[in-house]
């Protein structure tokens, strides 16, 4: 019977050296993470070469996270059913071909169906290479493979606008699709060659598998649902429209129906069982707060600079720059330290350095801030991001069997989409709520009997008439710039207001980081006792 005994998973070696594998699977998900962004500021021109309205294009972005959204959490199953290596290369070539279709669409119809396929193809190169990464490195050394992924995860969204804007300006909106066929060429030939999967997996590959018709069903509703919800609530003015509340009955029955669905079901194509893991609760859970937290910031900063600060997208981008080039650095260091520490020690300095981050950028944030500063407020806010990233993903494998590690992939990628869009949402609905709040606070002490107020009207207005308007004219133009000052200043206290938000979500999850279970990082996955 012990000649019969497999080879435990943990001994399994690729035939190419890890670190060739690495950087094949971190460039196919690179492509597909950079496209979840890329397509932002060119939404204007698509809208004009497709003969489409503005609230039209944004279909463009809502289809590719729709569809990315439903196969991110089954991409497990979906690897377990066909072979991991087979499903990760059959997306590579689906996200290739559709991102060839975008480009050479003709109406927005069109287009749109393309970045649906685009988002499914793209759904599966995340948790694919993050779970080929877990498994083709040895466990003591899986944080510094983590950190070759969070690379690509971190620095594409950080790159894509300024990129996209880029092409856009210099080329056509086309090309920002057309750029994918090189990469996913290169990404599909050098992946069929060097990517294998361990033998445990192929063991697996189909065994005794169903289809789970039921699950998919309610997990495509469900997310769906959620994700439009997200993506259009503030714009509909969120349980003001009935198509809104629609989608928010929709999302509820069927996740919690799916929930209870799959953990009954014997073959489920979400495992969330493995949720009765507490570990595997909160690491979710982190993962989902940095989603939250850290890639709305990505959104708060660029919109700030210009809306209130009148930058291009080239330079608002620019200023996101210098924060990828710390990520980089940044990276592989925390990936060595996951080897001499346990993870739950970096993750509670990252969490408490992400709030100490978000304070500062309150008391740091006004209308005369500098290129200089704005880049330093970035910088600050992305220096926790390697203190997180990398241990929450080594810590969402602790005590997860290495079969599961496909399923582990989905779900922790699928929780950072969803924090994400989550995130954006919230501050976009928050940034609205507190300005309109601060508006009427500055409207009810600017008052025309406010002696300060008449005073510097006609000290405006007399600047006007010397400039060359008439003085009959000059009054009027003077209260309109002042508001125009008190639309400014209530908007960037409402800036202000949802970054302490931020930084209040950051402190609340460096206390939670004491009750995750602490792993032995010369055993990588192992878990010891339970703190």
């Amino acid at each position: 019977m012990a000649d019969q005994v497999e080879t435990p998973p943990e001994r399994w070696r690729p035939s190419f050296n890890p670190w060739l594998v690495a950087v094949v699977v971190a460039t196919a998900a690179f492509m597909e993470v950079l496209d979840t962004s890329i397509a932002n500021v060119a939404l204007p021109h698509i809208a004009g070469g497709l003969g489409a309205s503005n609230d039209e294009s944004t279909w463009v972005l809502t289809s590719y996270l729709v569809s990315n959204a439903v196969v991110l959490p089954i991409s497990g199953w979906l690897s377990s059913l066909f072979g991991r290596k087979r499903f990760f290369i059959f997306c590579i070539i689906v996200f290739t071909i559709s991102s060839m279709a975008c480009g050479a669409a003709t109406s927005l119809g069109m287009l749109i169906l393309f970045r649906v396929l685009q988002g499914a193809g793209g759904g599966g190169l995340q948790p694919g290479a993050q779970s080929i990464l877990a498994d083709t490195f040895p466990p003591e050394k899986r944080g510094m493979a983590f950190a070759v992924y969070g690379i690509t995860v971190v620095v594409a969204p950080t790159i894509g606008p300024t990129l996209g804007g880029w092409i856009t300006d210099n080329y056509t909106w086309r090309w920002i699709f057309y750029i994918n066929l090189p990469v996913g060429v290169l990404a599909t030939f050098t992946a069929m060659r060097v990517v294998e999967d361990p033998p445990f997996l192929r063991r697996i590959r189909g065994a005794n598998i169903h289809v789970d018709y039921m699950g998919i069903l309610l997990l495509s509703l469900g997310v769906g649902a959620l994700q439009v919800l997200l993506d259009k609530g503030q714009e509909d003015d969120w349980f003001g429209s009935r198509f809104i509340t629609t989608l928010v009955v929709i999302a509820a029955v069927c996740l919690i129906w799916l929930v209870i669905w799959e953990w009954r079901h014997r073959d489920p194509v979400i495992d969330v069982r493995m949720f009765k893991s507490f570990n595997f609760a909160t690491a979710n859970l982190m993962m989902f707060t940095l989603g939250l937290i850290y890639f709305s910031s990505l959104v708060l900063m660029p919109q700030y600079l210009q809306t209130l600060m009148g930058y291009t997208a080239t330079s608002a981008g620019l200023v996101l720059s210098a924060s990828a080039v710390l990520v980089l650095i940044e990276m592989p260091i925390v990936g060595q330290l996951t080897t001499k520490m346990p993870a739950k020690y970096i993750v509670a300095f990252g969490w408490i350095s992400m709030a100490v981050a978000m304070y500062y950028t309150t008391s740091h944030l006004d209308l005369l801030i500098a290129f200089r500063s704005a880049v330093w407020l970035r910088v600050v806010q992305s220096f926790a991001l390697g203190f997180l990233f990398v241990p929450i993903n080594l810590t969402s494998y602790v005590g997860i069997p290495a079969e599961k590690s496909n399923s582990v992939a989905g779900i922790i990628n699928f929780m950072r989409n969803i924090g994400s869009s989550v995130g954006t949402s919230m501050v976009t609905t928050i940034l609205a709520r507190r300005e309109q709040f601060h508006q009427n606070v500055l409207a009810y002490h600017t008052t025309p009997s406010d002696p300060a107020l008449q005073n510097y009207v006609a000290g405006v207005s007399r600047q006007l008439v010397h400039s060359g308007i008439s003085a009959a004219d000059a009054q009027t133009h003077a209260y309109g710039l002042i508001y125009q000052q008190m639309q400014a200043q209530a908007q960037t206290l409402a800036y202000i207001d949802t970054y302490m938000v931020l930084a209040v979500g950051a402190g609340i999850m460096f206390v939670l980081t004491y009750i995750v279970r602490k792993n032995d990082p010369k055993a990588g996955g192992a878990a010891e006792a339970a703190l």
